[in-house]
Formats: structure tokens, sequence, C-alpha cells
């Protein structure tokens, strides 16, 4: 660049005008003027194109870097629950290892478990939380996906945390057992929702039809504290690791509330292999009217994938979960008992190779 700028610097500095004589001989002049004239365009045009291929070489740069990282988004479930903070939590370890694996992690709050299920089968998502009884419907093409038939392409990752179905009323609804619950209004989950099927087997063990014997309300978890509050139902079932936002919430509000037991489970447990007894700690809520520790009946939270993800993005996910376990067990109070092995219980779809290969490295599966 600098030896241009001494072409055309050179060039301005034998231009006959510029000393201001007059050249003897018009016509020699005039012919070399044209060509000096010509070759000064030749110079500021190879000039142009020169600083041009350097921006455009340079405005690359960037496409080459974000070719080189592969995006994934984990669908998690609102934002008061404990999926969104789960996914964060995920998201979190691997987003450290940015430069190393070349993966940029986010989350997406969604529907919950059936509609991650369908994002990550379709391609929207790559990795999705769902409850351990959506991945066992979905994988082998019950419930919602009946007509759609037999997931194949799902796979598991890991599971995580427990969730319990809870039963949350009003004090002033005159609602002690889950039997009460008839002639009230009573949220059940929205259509898409992992709980909304947990709320229908609740009642059914309780010879409550959900279509007959309640007034079913269909709202996301996250909006029925508020609708519980302000009078607008009696009660909502909410299938949640605990200590949860959204339970937190309803029972710090001016209606006193109470958590309800659900021990009509025997025949459930029995019909379900995915269903498991569970308790609520009331420690988590001093605001609930309880004064001991709720039984009910629960699932667990599973991280999940589509065999179409490759190997090594699922692998460095489970890799860095895994090897980072303390840390990750401190993010939430609901991973307060977690172990390395509960974290393959609950999988019924097959293990992801990515994730198996590292828990064949890990000794944790043959």
């Amino acid at each position: 660049m600098k030896d241009l700028l001494s072409l055309i610097n050179d060039g301005k500095s034998i231009n006959p005008a510029s000393r201001g004589t007059q050249p003897r001989n018009e016509g020699l002049n005039t012919a070399r003027t044209k060509e000096r004239s010509r070759t000064m365009k030749r110079i500021i045009f190879l000039a142009v194109a020169i600083c041009l291929g350097v921006m455009l070489t340079a405005g690359m740069q960037p496409s080459t870097v974000q070719a080189k990282t592969k995006f994934v988004t984990i669908g998690t479930g609102g934002i008061t629950g404990v999926y969104y903070p789960t996914g964060g939590a995920i998201s979190k370890i691997i987003n450290k290892k940015r430069k190393e694996y070349g993966i940029r992690c986010t989350v997406e709050s969604t529907g919950g478990s059936v509609f991650n299920v369908n994002a990550v089968m379709s391609g929207d998502l790559e990795f999705g939380i769902v409850q351990s009884d959506r991945q066992y419907q979905a994988w082998n093409g019950l419930a919602e996906w009946k007509n759609k038939g037999p997931q194949k392409d799902l796979r598991a990752v890991f599971s995580i945390h427990p969730e319990s179905v809870t039963l949350v009323v009003a004090e002033d609804a005159g609602i002690k057992t889950i039997h009460d619950l008839r002639g009230k209004r009573v949220n059940i989950g929205n259509p898409g929702s992992g709980q909304r099927q947990n709320s229908i087997d609740a009642l059914m063990s309780a010879g409550i039809d959900y279509k007959e014997d309640i007034i079913a309300e269909n709202v996301k978890a996250a909006e029925a504290p508020g609708l519980l509050q302000d009078g607008r139902i009696d009660a909502f079932f909410y299938t949640v690791g605990h200590p949860s936002g959204a339970i937190k919430e309803a029972t710090a509000g001016r209606r006193k509330v109470r958590i309800v037991p659900i021990t009509t489970i025997d025949a459930l447990l029995a019909k379900f292999p995915y269903y498991a007894p569970a308790t609520i700690p009331v420690k988590f809520y001093p605001g609930a009217a309880n004064k001991e520790d709720v039984s009910t009946f629960g699932v667990k939270a599973t991280f999940v994938t589509s065999a179409k993800v490759p190997d090594d993005v699922v692998y460095a996910i489970t890799k860095e979960v895994f090897e980072n376990f303390d840390s990750f067990k401190k993010l939430h109070p609901a991973y307060e008992v977690l172990t390395k092995e509960g974290m393959l219980q609950g999988l019924s779809a097959p293990i992801h190779p990515g994730a198996m290969r590292y828990y064949k490295e890990a000794e944790l599966m043959k």
C-alpha cells in the first residue's frame, strides 16, 4: 500500500501543470499526459481492489468462526419450575468449555414435556427435559403419541431430579383429602405438559373422573398460584421438583393453603413402571398450613435428545455434567438427592451413543 501511494505521489510530481511551466512540444506532452492519466487510473483501481479484498477477508472471519460453532438449545418448562433452572445449569457448565468443544448452549422456556419431545423429534430443539413417564409414553407410542406411533428417534441421555405430584388447595375450600376435590374448580395443567396426565392419573386413583366430577381448568402451572390466591380456582396439581418457586408463591399469599397428601396410589404404582412413592419436605414451604412432610407419588425429570444429534455434542454435554457433578448438585436444592448411579435410572428410550461412550469410559456402564 505504501508503494502504491509513492507511485501516486510520483505521478502528481511530474504533472507539468503542477510546475507552472509550458511544454515545448504540446503533442508529445498531451500523449504523455494521457498515458500518465491511464497509469494513475490503473494504480487507483488496483489500490481500491486491494482495500476491498482486505475488507471482505476481514468481514468473512466472523462467519468462519460461526461456522465452527455448534448451537444447541435445551427445551425446559415454565420459568417458575425446576426445568428452567436445570436447563440453565447444564447450559452454564457447557458454555464454560465453549472454546474446547465449540458448542454454544441456550435455554428455551416451553410448554413442558410433550412439547419438548415433539420439538426434539422435529429438530426444533436439540435437547429437552422430559418427565420419565412422558419419555416412556413417547418411546412406546402411548398417550399423546398414540396416533403418531412410537417415537423411535428419541434417545435418553440421563435422569435428573425426582418430581412429586403436588396437590395444593385453599384452606377455605374445605379440601382435606383428594376425594374432597369433587365439585371443585381444579387446575390439572395445560395440554402439552407432562403434569396433565399425572393429574388425571391421581384423580382416577381416587375414583374421580376429571371430565365429570370436577371443574377442570387447563392453564399452565406458573399461572395457577395467582389463580388460587385470587379465588378463581380451589386447587391445582403440579408435578415438580422441590423446592419450587410456584409452590412458594402459592403458600406465601393472603389466602391460606395446604399441600394435600395423595395416598390412593397402590394400583397406580402397580400399573405404571415409571411412578414411585415420593415425599414433599414441608420445610421448604413455611407458609403452608402443613406441619408434617407430605406423602405422594412422582416421576423423574429426564434429559433427552434425538438420534440425529451428533455423538460428539451429546458426549461433551454428558461428560461435563458428570465431571462437574458436585458443582452441579449445588446449583439447585432439588438436586441434593442426586447420585451418578441414580442419574441412569428411569430411562425408557435407548441411551444415545454419545452418552453411552462417556458412561463406558467412566465405568458407569459396561
